[in-house]
């Protein structure tokens, strides 16, 4: 620590400074999470926050590397960094690494099970991924009808008003639809999905 504060000292950062960014980073990073379920956070997205107004080109890495410590320290969260390799536009035969990160909590699994994972949401979380894998595998549209063909191919019909798991289906998706979290006839599903589904 006393090195990461001799680092910050050289480029001319007071501690102020420095605790004010890394808690920037820190908010974000939660927020983020939690906003978007998981989602990967680009290392470019971090750093914009950092060089908003400061120019020192060494300063991002110092302040995210203190705020996965902190993330660690504090809150018992991992900020794992993934690295996957994309064609640049320049050049489609080069590419370029984009860094990202996602938080893992560092709770032992029964722990977590016990006083995180919440029970009550689960099953819409797995009907939302249902629906989101449908749409895209569709080629992010898709009209409502074909979406209930392929619902109902999994037991899951339009006119079930007493689902055990789900109860109404018809509103559980309307209700999927009124938070945002699917557009039926206009999905941009999110880059990173696929190459998650290829790393499984």
């Amino acid at each position: 620590m006393a090195n990461t504060s001799q680092d910050f000292s050289q480029l001319n950062i007071s501690e102020e400074e420095k605790d004010k960014l890394v808690a920037e980073v820190i908010r974000y990073v939660l927020f983020k999470t939690h906003q978007n379920s998981g989602c990967p956070i680009k290392r470019d997205e971090l750093t914009q926050i950092v060089t908003k107004n400061y120019h020192q080109r060494l300063l991002p890495a110092l302040v995210i590397n203190e705020a996965i410590a902190k993330l660690s320290s504090i809150f018992g969260f991992e900020m794992r960094e993934l690295q996957r390799s994309r064609p640049s536009s320049t050049n489609q035969q080069s590419t370029t690494d984009t860094k990202s990160y996602v938080l893992i909590s560092q709770l032992p699994a029964d722990v977590y099970s016990k006083h995180v994972d919440d029970v009550n949401t689960a099953h819409l979380t797995g009907f939302t991924f249902v629906v989101i894998s449908i749409v895209h595998l569709a080629g992010g549209k898709i009209p409502e009808e074909q979406l209930w063909h392929h619902l109902r191919r999994m037991g899951l019909h339009e006119t079930d008003e007493s689902n055990p798991v789900l109860g109404n289906i018809k509103q559980a998706l309307e209700m999927l639809v009124q938070q945002r979290k699917t557009k039926l006839m206009a999905l941009k599903v999110i880059p990173w999905f696929m190459s998650l589904l290829r790393e499984l």
